[in-house]
């Protein structure tokens, strides 16, 4: 399956809070925490795609863009890279709108409860596992 790609930003505020969107997603049936993500448009660069998506979903921007790595979360059946961004000094922003498809809320959720969540199964989202262990491995 042909993807265009994606990006997912890990961000933590002055309060040591990593930013989640809830959202329910269809395919699974259930309402998940993620961290911010979005699709890749067309000759969109990721660093564009990621300030644009953490803008739309969570009415906030970073003063300190850096890219982590990326990963192909499921190449077995699918080309999907996804780029991880860290976001860092957040500051307001006004949101152009939300994706009519999506009905996000946006929770802030301390460091130290976000690995608990993995731990009991609360967190379940494959990319937010990943950057949540990313920042573990590099002591946030």
């Amino acid at each position: 399956m042909e993807h265009p790609g994606a990006v997912a930003i890990i961000a933590l505020n002055d309060k040591e809070e990593i930013i989640f969107v809830r959202q329910h997603r269809q395919p699974v049936g259930t309402v998940l925490y993620e961290i911010p993500a979005g699709k890749l448009e067309a000759y969109e660069a990721p660093i564009d795609c990621a300030r644009r998506e953490f803008i739309e979903e969570t009415a906030l921007d970073a003063e300190e863009w850096q890219e982590l790595f990326s990963f192909y979360p499921s190449p077995g059946f699918c080309n999907e890279k996804i780029y991880l961004f860290q976001a860092k000094g957040l500051k307001d922003a006004i949101s152009p709108g939300k994706d009519p498809d999506e009905n996000l809320e946006v929770i802030f959720i301390p460091f130290s409860r976000a690995e608990k969540m993995i731990i009991s199964g609360e967190i379940i989202d494959g990319k937010t596992i990943i950057a949540l262990q990313y920042a573990l491995l590099q002591g946030k």
